[in-house]
């Protein structure tokens, strides 16, 4: 007995009739996110940053430029060698300072960036915060980035002084000290101020258990990190080497103006102005060191044997070369560097 095959069913109306395709709806246009809104402004702020300083130092600017004009321009192409050197420094002290090994070419961009924003903030916060920031992006954690920070701002000074140090050492009979030495007045009123700084700190950290707690923390992460590094003998070059070289360079930079300007100080004397001028007035938290540094590198070149008109007018040259050449390069790499997210 065979089975014949059922019929196959029978596909009702609704179900034979394809369905009308859904009317196509316009395509919504969607708002920029907050994040993707804020790196547009801050990959324009750089742009609008150069504008507001020179409104408020074109002065400043005009009177460099119109020194630098009248100067022998075989010395300035040395400044220039040097300012765009203290860059390259400043990346290997930032590299040192940090066990991390940090691609170079974004490095050195960064610190570029850092030199332009280290002339908006004082006490070299710009600087900073640009690092911290591109620190973090390279995924260092915060901790050891800020404890880099403040290795890299202790490092600097210590370095300088060993290499001023080194240079009375080296050429005494070159500087003369005497009008140079403060008077017991000034000593006294130094001395007093320190103090009275130092215990405010203390007093501070003893009253705030919170404070006490976050800096007996961060203290030993930059401990354990600087015990870490010293062992490490491409970064002990790489900080140390990079801390004597830096203010080397800048002072490079001095001599080289003072030169083509005819300033009638010699090299060792002017690198030991800038170095002693700098030490002594580095503390004082003004943008990029501008304004203490220069009235105390114009009074030590003067009290060295120079005419106080020339000696003005290095500072302002130098000023020029370290300042507003590398501004506008700074401000478009630090935008640069936002927009590529690496800020």
């Amino acid at each position: 007995m065979s089975l014949l095959p059922l019929p196959a069913p029978v596909p009702s109306p609704a179900q034979a009739a394809p369905l009308p395709a859904p009317a196509a709806t316009p395509a919504r246009r969607r708002s920029p996110s907050p994040a993707r809104l804020a790196r547009h402004v801050l990959t324009a702020l750089p742009l609008v940053l150069i504008g507001v300083w020179l409104a408020a130092d074109w002065r400043g600017l005009y009177d460099g430029a119109s020194h630098l004009a009248a100067a022998d321009p075989r010395w300035l192409p040395a400044g220039v060698g040097f300012t765009c050197l203290t860059f390259v420094a400043a990346a290997c002290i930032r590299q040192g300072a940090i066990p991390e090994r940090l691609p170079p070419l974004p490095l050195l961009a960064s610190q570029v960036a850092a030199g332009a924003a280290n002339h908006a903030l004082p006490a070299s916060i710009g600087a900073h915060a640009v690092t911290l920031r591109f620190l973090q992006r390279q995924g260092i954690p915060l901790p050891r980035a800020a404890a880099s920070l403040a290795l890299y701002a202790l490092v600097k000074p210590v370095a300088k002084t060993f290499v001023l140090l080194a240079l009375l050492l080296a050429a005494p009979e070159l500087i003369r000290l005497d009008a140079l030495v403060p008077d017991h007045g000034t000593l006294l009123m130094t001395g007093v101020g320190a103090a009275a700084v130092l215990a405010a700190l203390v007093l501070l950290l003893a009253t705030v258990r919170p404070l006490r707690r976050a800096v007996l923390g961060f203290l030993r992460t930059a401990l354990t990190d600087a015990r870490l590094l010293h062992t490490m003998p491409g970064r002990v070059l790489a900080l140390w080497g990079g801390a004597a070289a830096l203010p080397l360079l800048q002072a490079g930079v001095v001599a080289s103006v003072g030169a083509s300007l005819g300033l009638p100080l010699s090299w060792a004397q002017l690198v030991f102005a800038f170095l002693a001028a700098s030490t002594a007035a580095g503390a004082v938290p003004a943008p990029g060191g501008i304004g203490p540094v220069d009235a105390a590198l114009v009074f030590t070149m003067v009290a060295l044997g120079a005419a106080p008109a020339p000696a003005t007018a290095t500072v302002i040259g130098y000023r020029v070369l370290t300042v507003w050449l590398p501004l506008v390069p700074g401000m478009l790499t630090l935008s640069a560097l936002v927009h590529r997210k690496l800020l």
